[in-house]
């Protein structure tokens, strides 16, 4: 049985996923809130995936929401260094940069290695870094 993996290019405003089913990969974009959450939830159970592999770039603060949200939904998180995303795209000789493109790219990445799952920190410790940032 093939994994569900889901890539998701995030931004400040926006975030766009990329959901590989057979040869085609299948996208949708979402506002950055917590109800698009609900959102996203819906649209891969709609593409027959229960349970993904969620895998992002650690893009400042923007995505943690989100993993928080798919951690707690029973899904598996990878919040992984962009550096690696950037390696990985340029070992397949990808030069063209959109949001969507940068979706599928997470996504081939995190169907090709083997990531740590991601936890996340307790909610005292993300407050502390509020108040920190």
């Amino acid at each position: 049985m093939s994994r569900s993996v889901l890539g998701i290019d995030i931004a400040k405003q926006r975030f766009e996923t990329a959901l590989p089913a057979n040869t085609k990969i299948k996208n949708k974009s979402l506002k950055n809130t917590k109800e698009s959450f609900g959102s996203l939830s819906l649209w891969f159970d709609k593409q027959g995936s229960q349970k993904v592999q969620a895998c992002l770039e650690a893009t400042h603060n923007y995505g943690e929401d989100l993993a928080i949200y798919l951690y707690e939904a029973g899904h598996t998180a990878n919040i992984v260094n962009p550096v690696r995303i950037k390696g990985f795209a340029q070992s397949e000789l990808i030069r063209t940069k959109t949001h969507q493109i940068d979706a599928g790219i997470i996504a081939r990445f995190c169907l090709a290695m083997r990531l740590e799952p991601w936890i996340p920190p307790s909610a005292e410790i993300r407050l502390l870094r509020a108040l920190v940032r």
